[in-house]
């Protein structure tokens, strides 16, 4: 099992925004990849950092994710919502 903790900091002011496009992501992740078993958008007590956690059965159900439609058109909708790159943690389970 796979796991991605992906830590994002949203411009004031665009939260709501970012909320809206993450959780239409989210529906669509859940919907559409098999291989993904946890997509879920958690805010910190900075109201500006967002933090992803997300579970996959394996490196190609992560390939499967960027490959998606979905992700690239919706991460191209957060892009301006954003400060910054995404700081991406990646776990393997033991």
């Amino acid at each position: 099992m796979q796991t991605i903790v992906a830590t994002l900091k949203i411009k004031p002011g665009m939260e709501k925004e970012f909320e809206a496009i993450a959780a239409e992501l989210a529906a669509a992740v859940r919907k559409n990849e098999p291989g993904n078993k946890l997509y879920a958008l958690h805010r910190s007590e900075d109201p500006q950092k967002y933090v992803f956690v997300e579970r996959y059965d394996d490196e190609a159900a992560i390939e499967a994710h960027r490959a998606s439609d979905h992700y690239k058109t919706l991460g191209r909708k957060m892009g301006p919502c954003m400060e910054g790159r995404p700081e991406i943690l990646r776990l393997t389970e033991v």
